[in-house]
């Protein structure tokens, strides 16, 4: 399957970081974000990606443009110009770096792809969160509900910590655990194609219209997600994932 990651965003509740680049490049533990998604579909046996840009999107096509030379050993004969390689990079990965426009929305760049798409079922989520999703269960969950698309549903992680009280005593202490009610749209969907369909143009946001009309019609089905999962919305988000790379296990690094 081809997983669709939407780009395009400004991500101006990051702006310390997206004066400069797209979100998706922020980078945690060395590495973009973007990167990190890509490497835990890729884990999935995900080989194919359709990029949505938007906002600095020439940023994202010359990092692809240049990560097999940079991720790989090489000599250059100054003379002649001409590059031996040595080792190559590990990463068998098609990229398709799409230019959706700098003002569409979501539903728009995700329509704006269907060339690319073809008449296959495909994935798509946001490149700016990651988590512990298990691909393959999403996958199976779908073909075997027969809808029109899945969205990975999850507990959003609570933004303080949580305390249980007796009397005066604290009798349990939790920092920053995932919230025990609600669900919220983790991004991480499977779509089929007739799914475009409910897009109507560039201005359409796939988490109003669209979403909503699928799940009145019954064609709109949740695969809950009780593990780890993570957006990168503020630069407090940012902090929070490099502390967790830098531990040595972060949750989402599914990968070997």
């Amino acid at each position: 399957m081809k997983a669709v990651i939407l780009a395009g965003g400004m991500g101006t509740r990051l702006s310390e970081e997206t004066e400069i680049k797209p979100k998706p490049m922020v980078q945690i533990g060395g590495r973009p974000i973007l990167w990190h998604i890509m490497k835990h579909f890729s884990h999935y046996g995900v080989k194919e990606f359709v990029v949505a840009l938007g906002y600095k999107g020439d940023i994202i096509k010359q990092y692809f443009a240049d990560f097999s030379r940079i991720n790989s050993d090489f000599t250059v004969q100054l003379r002649s110009g001409d590059v031996l390689r040595h080792r190559t990079c590990e990463e068998d990965w098609t990229v398709h770096l799409v230019d959706t426009g700098l003002s569409t929305m979501t539903g728009g760049r995700i329509k704006r792809l269907a060339e690319r798409l073809g008449r296959e079922p495909f994935l798509m989520t946001y490149g700016d969160g990651v988590a512990n999703v298990d691909i393959g269960r999403l996958v199976d969950f779908h073909f075997n509900h027969g809808k029109c698309a899945t969205v990975t549903a999850v507990r959003p992680p609570a933004r303080y910590g949580a305390i249980e009280i007796t009397g005066d005593q604290i009798t349990e202490f939790r920092e920053k655990p995932q919230t025990g009610e609600g669900w919220i749209n983790g991004g991480f969907f499977v779509i089929n194609p007739d799914g475009l369909r409910y897009i109507r143009d560039d201005a359409t946001h796939w988490e109003r219209e669209p979403l909503e009309r699928l799940a009145q019609e019954g064609q709109l089905m949740a695969h809950r997600h009780e593990g780890f999962w993570q957006s990168m919305d503020t630069l407090r988000d940012v902090k929070l994932l490099e502390s967790l790379w830098a531990g040595g296990n972060p949750p989402w690094r599914v990968w070997e």
